[in-house]
């Protein structure tokens, strides 16, 4: 008797190849509907599955493969004498090979379609011949992704069959697909009040915050992993990763050259400049003291430039992280072995649609990332004095930074560099004095950027100090004339946003 392979499948990318192999290889195929018709049309014979049922489908084509004939084949124990009766009696013929992907639910969601539409964009009889398959994995190979068409072919050409650890790790993948349909469905359904995240991949790291913690990294099911490690001699650890997330995610915010070094979660230096060796540069002069065991990000190519100012200047940098690297700069690498290097395929990891999960007192906390962009039409003058294009310029560009540090977050910086930051702390006015100690003489002159509004004019006076020549902030206390006052009778410049900066 020759082996059968049932295909049903929405996404039919590779699928007339796939079958057309699976004749070569001796395979019966049956199928349904629209991939009935597709494989037919590549010239293939296949067995449609009313055929095998003696049953029509019915209800719209709600229900096409759930029948003893179809079910009964797939979870049949073929060394089960019991089984092997029952189904010689009933005329059930064994399915070896599942080939299922499911109705595009999240994709119908992503459209914006609702009600009776999107109910029927949930899958039935695929997630129960998948989950029917991998149970039986033991006998039946069960396929849900078609990357893996290429494996299961090659050792069916090569062998006859699929090996046990093949359809064991197959099965295990069909249990991730199907209960991360099925979380779909309950956040669309429930409108995101209930959600499911399901976790693959799981990368052991060196460690998590502390040596004596463990820590892994795992993807979000679904997703493709928009980053890779190129240069990894010493192990990366859950801080390394959080603080790349940081810095990458700060530096696209920017359309121009940017580069940013991170400590900690938090920006020492950030710059924007036309070259982005310069702006390396830059951002790490803005804070030598601190940065050491830093982060570095680029928006742009890493040049071997960058690469040699971190050798020349001996700078203890833990992890680079840039959309690619010229080659020069791979080379420079190999005489830093113990700079992790991570480079992130272009645009596939950004700020926008993303969001963000943080666990917390037993549960989970789930926001949007802030996507929000400032222009210059957001911002409202609210002190007798305007500022100038320049200070503008600077004023935007140190608010993007301010929303990348810890709260309560203060920023100084002149002519796109940040020149002192103070965050996490728990008074704004300390945060001030902590951003006026590090930039030193270079606050003079520089514009200010705070990520919440002041509660008191403290702030503010140690802003004028300080040489502070205008200030950005959202606005909103129940003391802003206070506080505009204050700007105005220290002749500093105010503009506000409307909008908080928190970060946590």
């Amino acid at each position: 008797m020759p082996k059968r392979a049932l295909i049903s499948v929405s996404d039919k990318t590779g699928v007339a190849e796939f079958a057309k192999r699976l004749t070569a290889a001796g395979y019966e195929i049956i199928s349904t509907g629209g991939t009935l018709k597709f494989i037919s049309d590549a010239g293939l014979d296949v067995i449609a599955v009313d055929d095998v049922t003696g049953f029509p489908e019915c209800f719209s084509g709600r229900v096409k493969t759930m029948h003893p004939k179809i079910m009964g084949g797939v979870l049949m124990r073929r060394e089960d004498a019991q089984d092997a009766k029952e189904a010689k009696e009933n005329g059930i013929e064994p399915i070896d090979l599942v080939v299922v992907n499911l109705y595009p639910f999240e994709e119908t969601v992503a459209k914006g379609i609702t009600g009776d539409e999107l109910i029927e964009q949930i899958d039935i009889g695929g997630p129960t011949l998948l989950r029917s398959a991998a149970k039986n994995h033991k006998h039946v190979t069960v396929v849900c992704d078609v990357t893996d068409y290429e494996r299961v072919i090659s050792e069916i050409e090569q062998s006859g069959d699929t090996s046990p650890r093949t359809r064991e790790e197959l099965a295990t993948k069909v249990f991730l697909c199907t209960a991360a349909y099925d979380s779909a469905i309950t956040t669309a359904l429930s409108e995101g009040k209930n959600n499911g995240l399901i976790l693959t991949n799981g990368t052991p790291l060196r460690y998590g915050e502390n040596p004596h913690q463990t820590g892994t990294y795992c993807d979000l099911y679904g997703t493709e992993r928009a980053w890779k490690v190129i240069q990894e001699e010493k192990q990366m650890s859950y801080l390394n990763i959080l603080d790349a997330d940081g810095a990458w995610n700060l530096v696209c915010e920017y359309e121009e050259p940017t580069a940013a070094c991170i400590k900690h979660a938090n920006p020492s230096g950030v710059a924007s400049h036309n070259d982005i060796a310069q702006a390396f540069q830059r951002c790490y002069d803005a804070d030598r003291l601190s940065a050491f065991g830093v982060i570095v990000a680029l928006n742009r190519p890493c040049p071997a430039e960058v690469i040699q100012k971190i050798i020349d200047q001996k700078i203890f940098a833990e992890v680079i992280i840039a959309p690619s690297y010229e080659p020069e700069a791979l080379k420079l690498l190999k005489k830093r072995p113990k700079l992790r290097a991570i480079e992130v395929e272009s645009g596939k990891w950004k700020v926008d649609k993303d969001m963000t999960y943080r666990s917390m007192m037993g549960g989970i906390l789930i926001q949007d990332k802030d996507t929000k962009v400032l222009t210059k039409d957001d911002l409202t003058v609210v002190t007798d004095a305007a500022p100038t294009d320049a200070q503008i310029e600077d004023l935007l560009f140190t608010w993007v930074v301010v929303k990348h540090a810890k709260s309560n977050a203060i920023v100084f910086a002149k002519d796109k560099i940040t020149t002192g930051i103070g965050c996490g702390q728990t008074s704004r006015v300390d945060s001030t004095i902590i951003a006026a100690r590090r930039a030193g003489d270079r606050a003079k002159g520089s514009v200010m950027a705070s990520d919440a509004f002041f509660p008191f004019a403290d702030s503010i006076e140690t802003a004028a100090e300080n040489g502070i020549t205008a200030i950005i902030q959202p606005g909103g206390s129940i003391r802003d004339e206070e506080v505009i006052a204050k700007a105005n009778e220290l002749g500093i410049v105010m503009v506000t946003t409307g909008v908080r900066a928190f970060r946590h």
